[in-house]
């Protein structure tokens, strides 16, 4: 049975990740920073569709953290073959001119550094030159990394661009070592992500305007990172699969 470790893992793409991780058999262990409660009912829903889990508080700006999480896992399950980096935040829609310095910072150390840290924890883990197992990485990104957000959220693009380069730089580091490394970018996708920037229905109305003519799910994003983490991606690293609707 696989091991997985997802941060950000108690609701959105991350909890839809977790239970098609489940799904499948996988072990899973649930990242989460504040919801507990949220965090056990997506174990709960892993375990009840053929998988198991170990929700596991931890907040990825933490570098000690981050390792007791991965250290977790393997004591939970065994090695740990793949880790999707998927926690980040938004804020309230905003010109760039208008935000404030505490606003900025925090989503770049939530958005970059966190996920910087859980790639950086992956990758000294999975390759095999360090007595891992090889596997996947799949790093969460957006289609706001190329289509900018102006007017709403140009500091979340810009974290998420960072978040491209370094799917591009770590698969060429770990290729040869075992590790594939990939992104998904998701467009519209009707979650609870779009309430925390305080436009809960963001999703369905700029949805309705999308090539697609719908928002996507977080179950859709979710197949597309199994994918990934799957033998049947065995030949992919360092690209990137848009879930956008045709954004």
């Amino acid at each position: 049975m696989s091991c997985v470790v997802i941060s950000g893992a108690s609701r959105g793409i991350g909890r839809a990740t977790a239970i098609a991780a489940g799904e499948r058999g996988w072990s899973v262990l649930v990242n989460y920073r504040e919801a507990r409660d949220a965090a056990e009912e997506t174990a709960a829903l892993v375990c009840e569709r053929g998988g198991r889990a170990l929700p596991w508080r931890a907040d990825t700006t933490c570098e000690a953290e981050i390792a007791a999480m991965f250290d977790a896992a393997a004591a939970a399950f065994g090695p740990v073959d793949a880790a999707v980096v998927n926690a980040g935040i938004v804020a309230p829609a905003s010109t760039l001119a208008d935000m404030e310095l505490d606003r900025l910072r925090r989503m770049f150390d939530v958005n970059v550094l966190g996920s910087y840290l859980c790639a950086r924890e992956a990758a000294r883990r999975l390759p095999v030159s360090r007595g891992g197992k090889g596997g996947a990485i799949v790093i969460v990104s957006s289609m706001a990394s190329r289509l900018g957000s102006p007017f709403e959220y140009v500091d979340y693009a810009g974290a998420k661009g960072a978040l491209d380069t370094l799917t591009i730089g770590l698969a060429k580091e770990l290729a040869s070592d075992g590790v594939r490394v990939n992104a998904v970018r998701p467009g519209l996708i009707d979650t609870e992500i779009h309430a925390s920037g305080g436009r809960p229905d963001r999703a369905r109305e700029m949805g309705a305007r999308s090539p697609m003519g719908r928002a996507g799910r977080a179950a859709e994003v979710a197949e597309a990172i199994l994918w990934l983490l799957s033998p049947a991606a065995s030949y992919v690293t360092g690209t990137f699969v848009d879930v956008s609707g045709g954004r």
